[in-house]
């Protein structure tokens, strides 16, 4: 029986302008997500600067296409964040609630 080792490494946090440039890209042409998906998960977990990553996770889940793998990935990102900072503000909390964005996630199956 032969084992397969999978190795994964955390994106690092790019800088804001490379990151506002993924996003934005991918929010007009869902072929650039895994980009921006790298780009907000790398952001959640090293960024310090809390509120890019909000505005960053609210845009993709205001904006994204319904059934956009990055709208899950955003609420995720925003609960690294929360973990990290100890806190989100009022309208990264929101989003996390099934109303804003519910009606456009599917599950990917």
């Amino acid at each position: 029986m032969t084992h397969s080792h999978r190795t994964f490494e955390n994106p690092p946090a790019l800088p804001h302008d490379v990151v506002a440039e993924a996003v934005e890209g991918a929010l007009h042409d869902s072929a650039l997500e895994a980009p921006a998906a790298a780009a907000l998960v790398g952001i959640a977990l090293n960024d310090d600067d809390r509120a890019f990553i909000e505005h960053c996770c609210i845009e993709v889940g205001t904006r994204a296409a319904a059934g956009s793998q990055l709208l899950g990935l955003a609420g995720l990102c925003l609960g690294h964040t929360a973990r990290r900072f100890g806190r989100l503000s009022d309208r990264a909390v929101v989003l996390g609630c099934p109303e804003p964005t519910g009606s456009r996630c599917r599950p990917v199956i």
